[in-house]
């Protein structure tokens, strides 16, 4: 028979506890972040967080979980005095998620961890936030070889990529696509003692040669693509700082990707009404990454293949979402939707060990 959270809220229901500490534990946690301060209709933080799981996590409205509540003998709690509830327990969640974080990453790459940086949206509930772009952002990193999530934080749409939001292990090898590059949150990384792979648009960053001056980076791209291939020394202009030295790591596409990447730059273009420039083109045909890992160590296949390694945390978000069902939360009270997400977060923790989705363990949902 397969894990499911109904399994998890029934017959396990105990293990379930055990899993998050124990009763002791799980009252002190609500008593402390105010989920659960007496006893009224509901007599305990354990129901109330059995009653919290059944209404984000079955499928059920309001009222369907105030009758499933009374019918399994748990409360008699109604529909509107459960909304108040839900409210308040977005830091108990949110704590809950924190404690099921695991041990350390395992080691990867020269016996190195390598942690994986992307997120991923779940729509908000009403039709005109979903026309406006709104969404609940899920920011999260996936470490490697051990398959685990080591970090989640929630936000709105607002919530931007950013490469240092996740405190840095030192030693860690942090890979991220081009949403996450700025020159000064990498080197906020760099100084924490991480080395980086970050993928990077062309007109992001102002390049620099060896000798500090600017580098016009698709002359030397052109003048590369004989080759196909780019590995050399290149500088990132800061504001107030002395510029990042790093290696630039360039890969040419190939024929069919090439087009299909002109074709993107085009169609992005004609979208803003701008007329695309001959660079954009010509870099549009290249795969643009920069790292700190020194060449004698990491050469460039090995970097290309480290930064190909990022497939692994999309893989994992579409597993997470799939073997719990993770979309967007059912209304549009901004406390309730992030204790909806924060409990499909914390399902994945006590479901995963029994499935064969990749083990998750986040450090911290805000």
């Amino acid at each position: 028979m397969g894990m499911t959270h109904e399994r998890l809220l029934d017959e396990l229901w105990t293990t379930t506890l055990a899993r998050l500490g124990g009763e002791e534990k799980i009252t002190a946690a609500a008593r402390e972040t105010r989920a659960f301060l007496r006893p009224r209709e509901i007599k305990s933080a354990v129901d109330l967080l059995r009653i919290v799981l059944a209404y984000c996590l079955g499928g059920m409205g309001l009222r369907s979980t105030s009758a499933w509540a009374a019918a399994m003998g748990i409360a008699d709690v109604s529909n509107v005095a459960l909304l108040g509830r839900l409210r308040n327990c977005t830091d108990w969640m949110q704590g809950l998620v924190e404690d099921l974080l695991a041990g350390g990453s395992g080691a990867a790459a020269g016996g190195r961890p390598i942690r994986l940086l992307d997120g991923t949206l779940v729509a908000k509930a009403s039709v005109e936030a979903r026309r406006a772009g709104g969404a609940w952002r899920i920011h999260a990193a996936f470490d490697l070889p051990s398959e685990k999530f080591s970090f989640f934080e929630l936000t709105d749409e607002k919530g931007s990529e950013q490469l240092d939001r996740v405190s840095v292990v030192p030693g860690e090898i942090r890979i991220a696509d081009r949403g996450f590059m700025s020159t000064e949150r990498l080197a906020a990384v760099l100084e924490a003692g991480a080395d980086v792979i970050v993928r990077t648009p062309w007109r992001r960053v102002q390049w620099l040669d060896e000798t500090g001056k600017t580098l016009d980076l698709v002359t030397t791209l052109e003048a590369a693509c004989a080759t196909g291939c780019i590995d050399r020394p290149v500088g990132l202009a800061r504001k107030n700082a002395a510029p990042l030295q790093l290696r630039l790591i360039a890969i040419r596409k190939p024929p069919a990707e090439r087009e299909k990447a002109r074709a993107k730059a085009r169609h992005e273009a004609s979208k803003e009404k701008a007329r695309i420039s001959a660079g954009t083109l010509i870099a549009a045909e290249w795969m643009l990454l920069v790292t700190s890992l020194p060449a004698n160590a990491f050469p460039l296949t090995a970097i290309a293949d480290l930064h190909r390694a990022r497939w692994r945390i999309e893989l994992a978000f579409e597993r997470l979402k799939s073997l719990i069902g993770l979309a967007g939360p059912p209304g549009n009270d901004p406390a309730v939707a992030k204790t909806w997400i924060l409990a499909h977060l914390l399902m994945i923790l006590l479901l995963e060990p029994q499935s064969s989705a990749p083990e998750v363990s986040p450090r911290r949902a805000a």
